[in-house]
C-alpha cells in the first residue's frame, strides 16, 4: 500500500469518543518538524497561523497556490499523517470546492477541514453546505484516499447567540445533514461549557472536534465528555511569537 494511503487509513482510527486525539497545529514545516518529533500521532495546519506566518490576514487571504506548497513542504518533512485547513474550501461554487480537494489531496493531505461559515462570518445554508460537501467527498473518493472530512460548524461563533441547548440542538442539525453527505468529523470552535459539549458529543454522529482555550476545560473533562479530537488552533504560532519576541525584547531592549 502507498505510505499515503496507510496514512489515510490511520488516520480516522485516531478519532476515539472519550481519547480525543489532540492536535498542536502547525503553520510551515519547521514547525510541523517539532510538533512530530515531539511525539504527535498527527500534523493539522491552522489557516490563521498559516496566514499570519505568511504576512496575511485570514479569511482565504492567503493564496490557495501558497497554501499547498506550504502544506506539500510539510507532508515532505514528517513521517506522520497531514491535514489541511481549507476554510471554506476556496471555491466560490461546489465544483471549485472539489477542485480545491483535489489539489490537497495531490500534495499529501490526507484531511482537511472545511468550515460552514461565509466570509462575513454568517452561517452558511445548510442545503448549500451539503451540496459543496458532497462535491467535495465525491472528488475525494475518486481518487481512492480514505480522506478525512472534518466539517467545522461556526453555530458557536454567531454574534449574539446564546450558547445554550437550542444552539446545541442547531448544531446538531447541521452535524446530522454533514454526516449524511459524507463529513468524517464535527468541529466545533468557540463551545466551552462541558455540559453542552457532552450533549453535543453524545448525540453527534460525527465524533467531535473542541477547540483548545483559555475558557476550554482540560483534556481530562473533555475525554469525559465524549469528545475525539482537540485542535490548540492559532495558539502554538501566538505563544512561539510571544517567545521570540520575548528573547528579542531581552536583547535589544534589556534592563
Amino acid at each position: 500500500m502507498p505510505k499515503n494511503l496507510q496514512k489515510a487509513e490511520t488516520f480516522p482510527a485516531l478519532h476515539v469518543r472519550g481519547r480525543p486525539l489532540v492536535l498542536l497545529n502547525a503553520w510551515d514545516a519547521g514547525s510541523a518538524t517539532a510538533i512530530a518529533n515531539g511525539g504527535a500521532p498527527a500534523i493539522a495546519t491552522g489557516s490563521w497561523s498559516v496566514a499570519a506566518a505568511n504576512g496575511y490576514p485570514d479569511g482565504e487571504q492567503l493564496p490557495l497556490e501558497f497554501a499547498i506548497e506550504n502544506l506539500r513542504r510539510i507532508v515532505a518533512a514528517v513521517a506522520v499523517p497531514v491535514s489541511i485547513d481549507l476554510e471554506r474550501g476556496y471555491g466560490a461554487d461546489a465544483a471549485g470546492v472539489a477542485s480545491t480537494l483535489v489539489r490537497a489531496i495531490e500534495a499529501g493531505a490526507i484531511g482537511c477541514n472545511i468550515e460552514d461559515s461565509l466570509s462575513d462570518g454568517s452561517l452558511r445554508d445548510i442545503a448549500e453546505q451539503v451540496t459543496r460537501l458532497r462535491a467535495a467527498r465525491e472528488a475525494a473518493d475518486a481518487h481512492g484516499v480514505r480522506f478525512f472530512i472534518n466539517l467545522r460548524t461556526d453555530v458557536f461563533f454567531q454574534k449574539g447567540v446564546p450558547h445554550d441547548e437550542a444552539a446545541v440542538d442547531h448544531a446538531l442539525e447541521r452535524a446530522r445533514a454533514y454526516a449524511d453527505a459524507g463529513a468524517d468529523g464535527l468541529f466545533v470552535p468557540g463551545l466551552v461549557d462541558a455540559a453542552l459539549i457532552e450533549r453535543l458529543a453524545n448525540a453527534s454522529p460525527l465524533p467531535v472536534n473542541i477547540m483548545a482555550g483559555s475558557a476550554t476545560p482540560p483534556l481530562d473533562v473533555l475525554a469525559r465528555c465524549g469528545v475525539a479530537r482537540v485542535s490548540h488552533g492559532p495558539g502554538p504560532y501566538a505563544q512561539a511569537m510571544q517567545a521570540l519576541q520575548a528573547q528579542a525584547h531581552a536583547i535589544y531592549m534589556p534592563a
